[in-house]
């Protein structure tokens, strides 16, 4: 999980470092043809890390062993990484965010009697109750992360 998470680490450092305006598309011509190329926002790379992270997390907890990390601290990027060219981070998005945060943390809390299991299914229908309503396409993804 430490690796995991050193990688985490690494993806965002590169692919947050800058607070400009991200350009959803690359144009790439190799002479012969133009290719026009996606980019990716900050927000979309730190969504993928979250992601990544918390599928690592659902099997770690599926496997009954012990979480010995703390909440990643990089997750409150998505208070200011760039979003898409199309999106705002509106009133509806700061709440969400805001409550993912909390149910993110509450996670690796040891002061609760809820189940390690119940915590984390509540952090990822935090993400499923702001992409109803902001930005729906990765829902079917986003429902994989919940332990049943």
């Amino acid at each position: 999980m430490k690796v995991l998470f050193g990688c985490l680490v690494a993806f965002l450092f590169f692919s947050c470092n800058s607070s400009e305006k991200v350009e959803s598309k690359v144009i790439i011509t190799d002479g012969s043809k133009t290719y026009d190329v996606y980019q990716p926002s900050e927000m979309s790379s730190l969504m993928k890390g979250m992601y990544a992270y918390n599928m690592q997390l659902k099997a770690d907890i599926e496997a009954g062993k012990e979480l010995t990390g703390e909440f990643p601290e990089e997750f409150l990027d998505i208070h200011s990484a760039v979003l898409s060219e199309t999106k705002l981070r509106n009133e509806n998005f700061k709440h969400y965010s805001a409550k993912f945060i909390e149910a993110q943390r509450d996670i690796f809390s040891q002061d609760t009697l809820m189940s390690v299991e119940d915590r984390y299914n509540n952090s990822i229908n935090m993400c499923l109750s702001c992409h109803k309503t902001e930005c729906t396409g990765p829902i079917p993804k986003i429902k994989k992360l919940l332990i049943k």
